[in-house]
């Protein structure tokens, strides 16, 4: 689990609440920048491990996505 998850929802909630400091939406920001690159992260992590199949059984992987995989090797 993302480890800034926590921080990101407390200060949403005192947000919505009784509002924030010009510090603490500066935090909020930044957290959720490093929430979302993580984010991205995994997601491209996940793509890049992946074979495209046709009903077939051919290897249709599109050419952007074996290149991925050849610079990660």
């Amino acid at each position: 689990m993302i480890k800034s998850l926590g921080r990101i929802n407390e200060l949403a909630k005192k947000q919505r609440e009784e509002g924030l400091t010009n510090a603490e939406r500066v935090e909020q920001q930044v957290l959720r920048e490093d929430y979302l690159r993580e984010i991205r992260g995994q997601v491209l992590n996940t793509f890049s491990g992946m074979t495209v199949l046709d009903p077939l059984g051919n290897d249709v992987t599109p050419e952007k996505l074996r290149r991925e995989k050849e610079i990660d090797l």
